[in-house]
């Protein structure tokens, strides 16, 4: 399923236009990513919780050559499954 597929569904199930539908959806989007920018968490119960977390500088190695790297620090965005949707594709 890609986005449009997303959308459509999003708006047989609510009984929405498509258009207000991709609104829902990319408000949905902006404000996961602006809560995760800001470093905070996003739970959503039976879903699962967004989070970031620091992944600190390590060494790694070019496959091609075999070198070693500087991989710098970053953060990183996890996502941990909710019960229901564990439960769901089981």
């Amino acid at each position: 399923m890609n986005k449009s597929d997303l959308i459509e569904a999003m708006a047989a199930d609510a009984g929405i236009s498509k258009v207000a539908a991709g609104k829902a959806l990319d408000s949905m989007m902006s404000n996961v990513k602006g809560t995760l920018k800001g470093g905070g968490k996003l739970s959503l119960v039976g879903f699962g919780s967004f989070s970031v977390t620091a992944r600190a500088a390590r060494d790694g190695r070019n496959p091609q050559t075999g070198a070693t790297i500087k991989i710098p620090a970053r953060n990183v965005v996890k996502f941990k499954a909710g019960s229901e949707l564990k439960d769901s594709v089981n």
